[in-house]
């Protein structure tokens, strides 16, 4: 099986994976050797700092072995993604991939004969969500019951989490006053939709009241932050997205002392999240990009049998 977007994974699979890393985090010795003699490849079209570090460290940990490759230096770009799909599979027992575009993502795929893991595309990031229900059961002791909210603009990473939310029996909110064209799928939304723990607002009182966790992301793609081409929009995106800044105001409208803060990182402080936010003591930032490294190894164990 592939695990190309959360709904890949059953909720019940989901949940023993996110308590499996839990304990892996707690005791690596357990799966030091568990893939003795297995290669991960790691496709990038896309920068990564963690996506990068916790996969191929992850594997090490695990035993194997991981192959680092940017598309660039490969066929991938002027040869058929089936093709190479296939002819990369026979080589390895994994392939995870940082694609720009979902389609070329699925085509993949569509030609692997080994199990390929989405570590980013631009529609979904489900690696970072499997994390982020980890981060919060670790911290919660469930996702369920848990009232999560989404500040910003929608995307990958909240088209994800509120997935991984919801099936794991979580409130979600999203509280946003746009969607980034790029991540837009109508079939996504209208599952989500159908579900009455997902509500979409965008009055931010109304979303933060009761919340046990708020979460943002970027409002503008790593790519285009520092784009002359994106200056306009990237302006634009500021006064719009600004009365959403996770900051101490917006913090304390949750009317709770102990609401989470949460980000995939990284982050642009100043604009999505303020120094003073991302740094109090209710973020949990820092450990949520740690669990990337075991929430993934429970993963990778999961897709290749053997997690026990």
């Amino acid at each position: 099986m592939h695990f190309l977007k959360v709904r890949d994974i059953p909720a019940g699979d989901l949940h023993h994976i996110i308590e499996r890393g839990i304990a892996i985090k707690q005791h690596p010795e357990t799966v030091s050797d568990a893939l003795a003699g297995r290669t991960l490849a790691m496709l990038f079209q896309k920068t990564s700092t963690r996506t990068r570090f916790s996969f191929e460290v992850g594997m090490t940990q695990l035993g194997g072995h991981a192959i680092f490759a940017e598309t660039r230096l490969t066929n991938l770009g002027i040869a058929d993604v089936r093709d190479e799909g296939k002819v990369i599979s026979r080589y390895v027992d994994l392939i995870m991939a940082r694609m720009r575009r979902n389609t070329d993502l699925m085509l993949l795929a569509e030609g692997s004969e080994v199990p390929v893991i989405n570590g980013l595309d631009e529609k979904y990031h489900p690696a970072q969500a499997l994390t982020d229900v980890m981060t919060i059961h670790e911290k919660l002791g469930s996702v369920e019951g848990q009232k999560v909210v989404y500040v910003g603009i929608a995307n990958n990473v909240s088209n994800s989490l509120a997935m991984a939310t919801i099936m794991l029996g979580g409130r979600f909110v999203l509280c946003v006053p746009e969607h980034d064209p790029e991540a837009r799928d109508d079939e996504h939304a209208a599952f989500l939709r159908d579900h009455d723990t997902y509500a979409e607002t965008a009055d931010i009182d109304e979303a933060m009241n009761g919340a046990d966790v708020v979460y943002t992301d970027t409002w503008v793609n790593l790519e285009y932050f520092s784009d002359p081409d994106f200056a306009e929009e990237k302006e634009r995106r500021i006064a719009t997205f600004m009365p959403y800044q996770v900051n101490e105001d917006l913090l304390a409208r949750s009317g709770k002392d102990t609401t989470l803060v949460m980000h995939c990182l990284p982050a642009h402080k100043g604009y999505e999240v303020n120094d003073t936010v991302l740094y109090h003591p209710n973020s949990v930032v820092f450990d949520q990009a740690e669990n990337r490294l075991h929430a993934q190894k429970a993963l990778m164990l999961y897709l290749l049998d053997k997690l026990d």
